[in-house]
């Protein structure tokens, strides 16, 4: 598929998406196409371990979704473009692969919620952050509402979904919201260096991780452990295992292949 929005490069197992109209960057419906389409096709790449999602330009990651495309729209079609955005935001929440967050500007409204979706989330010190919607008349629709209150807890997050106001890199740092903030000229490539990391890891361990924090965070501890000990189990019968431990009993660095 030839991807108008999208750009993506792949090298040394990473991929890194770029969400590329400038200067904000907004989320319409081919976007939000183009990114299931292509999130896809990088599952199923077995030359990819690793995925970094980001923005063009310095000015945002997604400043939300496309305004002039809602307001064209009437209750029919904004739910259908609403079904759309959630598919998408939880085919990136649940994709095999460790999904890392750029953001490298404004995270407005959907481009918020898209950086929720992903696993680990690195900020420029330069970004900004906002669920504005309710000052439009309307509330989050992706995920928002219900990703956030998991991360800040529901009292944080009422506090910034009623108001709206926009807050810095160091507050979602405070908040746990990101990960890390890092100066704007060396946010990709700390991006690229958690990556590489991450891809030298055992893909199906972690593949695991994933499944048990993320299915387990959605219900009871003692369901929770059930879905762990599963997943610690699939991870145990595999052949990185066994290379691990006994690269351990070498005193080697292991070398993982993925089964």
């Amino acid at each position: 598929m030839n991807y108008e929005f999208l750009l993506c490069e792949i090298e040394n197992r990473i991929a890194i998406v770029t969400i590329n109209r400038p200067p904000v960057n907004p989320l319409n419906t081919q976007v939000f196409n183009e990114l299931s389409h292509l999130f896809d096709e990088l599952e199923v790449n077995d030359e990819v371990r690793v995925i970094i999602l980001t923005g063009n330009g310095e000015k945002a990651f997604v400043a939300g979704a496309d305004i002039n495309e809602m307001a064209g729209l009437d209750l029919v079609g904004v739910n259908k473009m609403n079904k759309v955005s959630r598919t998408v935001f939880s085919k990136i929440d649940h994709t095999t692969k460790p999904v890392i967050a750029a953001i490298n500007g404004l995270a407005l409204g959907g481009g918020f919620e898209l950086a929720l979706a992903c696993d680990l989330r690195i900020s420029s010190d330069r970004a900004k952050f906002a669920f504005p919607e309710v000052g439009l008349g309307i509330i989050p629709g992706g995920g928002g509402t219900q990703r956030l209150q998991k991360i800040v807890g529901q009292g944080v997050a009422k506090e910034l979904l009623y108001f709206g106001e926009m807050f810095d890199a160091e507050r979602a740092l405070d908040l746990h919201i990101v990960n890390k903030v890092v100066p704007a000229e060396t946010l990709l490539e700390t991006a690229k260096d958690w990556a590489h990391k991450l891809a030298q890891k055992p893909p199906i361990a972690l593949q695991m991780l994933k499944t048990a924090v993320n299915v387990g965070s959605n219900t009871d501890l003692e369901s929770g452990l059930i879905i762990e000990g599963t997943c610690f189990g699939n991870a145990f019968s595999t052949e990185d295992r066994r290379e691990g431990l006994q690269a351990f009993v070498e005193k080697r660095k292991p070398v993982y292949v993925g089964r």
